[in-house]
This record gives C-alpha cells, structure tokens and sequence, in this order.
C-alpha cells in the first residue's frame, strides 16, 4: 500500500469535539476502502495566512494514511462535499515524516568567536 500524508483545515467555529467526529468519519471512509490511518495529529486552532471562505483561523489536522490509491480518492471526494472542511491537501510520500521529539539528541551549535 502507498504511503500519503493528508492536512485538512476544518472551520473555525467549530469544537474539537466536531473536529473529532470530522477525522474519525474521515478514518472509516479510509479503512471501508481497505486503508489504514497511522497516525492523526491535531495541531489545533491557528490563524490562516489569509481569508478563506471568510475565515480567518482553521482547525489543522495531519493524518498519516496507508491506503491504496481508490481509498484516497474516495477520501478526497467525502472531503470535497463536507462543508465543514475549508481546504484540504495529500500527498503521496515515501516515508512518514517523524518530527523531532525532545527525547531525541539535538547537535550544539557553537558560536564562531
């Protein structure tokens, strides 16, 4: 199965209770069409570059998806008809982008004198 990572951006004025119902109905969609999502992280509320459909902050959900590529359309496609989501992107990647966690050494930097 190929490897994809998906940000979507969900309304402002909504509760992450509903950001949670949106991303678990989001993840059925995905395992129905014989995928798996690895892993979702929520990055919360934070203020858009610009207004979209007059919103000025969004939601911002990662999901790391396992899936084939007819699951991701149909994830795409639910997407497309949720009113609730603003903008949405995935990407086809080889491997998941693990972030630097704080239990993970980080290399000094020394300052030139």
């Amino acid at each position: 199965m190929q490897k994809y990572e998906s940000v979507l951006i969900a309304r402002q004025d909504l509760g992450a209770s509903q950001v949670n119902n949106i991303v678990s109905e989001l993840s059925d969609v995905i395992k129905k069409e014989g995928g798996e999502v690895v892993r979702v992280d929520n990055w919360g509320l934070k203020t858009l570059a610009y207004r979209i459909k007059k919103n000025r902050k969004g939601h911002y959900v990662l999901m790391n998806i396992s899936a084939p590529a007819s699951a991701i359309a149909e994830y795409e496609r639910v997407m497309r008809f949720n009113e609730d989501i603003i903008r949405y992107m995935t990407l086809k990647v080889d491997e998941f982008c693990e972030g630097l966690s704080s239990s993970e050494d980080k290399e000094p930097v020394e300052e030139a004198e």
